[in-house]
């Protein structure tokens, strides 16, 4: 096998776990977290509304918040809403890391004119 495709394997190999951590951490948020923050993380669920969930696809909130903030709501839950369970017994640090990637896909949205 030539050096270049040595390069192209070894690349196409590192790729492919990342498609499937994807598609678990969607999987995750599906799971354990949609029915309250919404499958786009905007939080227009009946939960999201009378529990005033924060829309995490706000620029602001997205700059406001660091990974390591939301890795401990994810862990311990919110200080601020006692319905937000900690998750730190049921999930792997590993899928909690993988949430925080997901959320921060989450693009924000531009306020209307």
């Amino acid at each position: 096998m030539t050096p270049r495709w040595c390069l192209l394997s070894a690349l196409l190999l590192s790729c492919a776990p990342a498609v499937s951590h994807a598609e678990d951490a969607a999987a995750l948020w599906d799971k354990s977290c949609k029915n309250c923050h919404g499958p786009d993380g905007r939080a227009q669920t009946r939960m999201g509304q009378k529990e005033s969930i924060p829309d995490m696809t706000r620029a602001s909130w997205q700059k406001a918040e660091s990974d390591k903030e939301i890795r401990g709501v994810i862990a311990n839950g919110s200080s601020h809403n006692p319905k937000m369970k900690a998750y730190k017994d049921r999930l792997t640090p590993e899928q909690m890391d993988a949430l925080v990637g997901y959320i921060r896909t989450f693009k924000p949205q531009e306020k209307a004119p």
